[in-house]
């Protein structure tokens, strides 16, 4: 299923492409799951499409199932890993709905009682903290 949609001003096509680093957790030939660099919780994750599609209305139903699947996979490893509470997958389409980097993702965030709701976006992470709970994330990957 190649797709080779790129736009050479979004974030996370420079992240697909390796120009900008960012905390892997697993990738795939149409997927990347990484973390989160402005998270709302311990362990915030997204899965994007490695293509350029800006959100759910132009994304191809068989790479939407694609991303799907990479966000259960996501959520159970992080479950597994992490031992939340609860478990936050969200999608945003458009700027009145939330939408801040305009390729499609899936927000794969763990919650625990107790925890303030934070949005996502508002403080940055530290990239050496990320890497950890990537890893953590990633080994507890089935």
């Amino acid at each position: 299923m190649a797709d080779n949609n790129s736009d050479p001003d979004c974030i996370f096509c420079k992240i697909v492409a390796g120009e900008i680093p960012a905390a892997i957790i697993f990738e795939t030939d149409e997927v990347i799951a990484f973390m989160d660099a402005f998270p709302s919780s311990k362990g915030h994750a997204l899965v994007i499409p490695r293509a350029h599609h800006p959100d759910v209305f132009e994304m191809p139903p068989s790479l939407l199932a694609i991303c799907a699947q990479a966000s259960q996979r996501l959520a159970l490893a992080s479950r597994k890993a992490l031992q939340p509470d609860g478990m936050t997958v969200t999608q945003f389409n458009g700027a009145a709905a939330g939408q801040t980097v305009f390729h499609y993702h899936q927000h794969v965030t763990p919650r625990w009682e107790g925890q303030p709701r934070r949005s996502h976006g508002e403080h940055m992470a530290d990239p050496e903290e990320l890497k950890a709970i990537a890893a953590e994330i990633r080994a507890a990957l089935d």
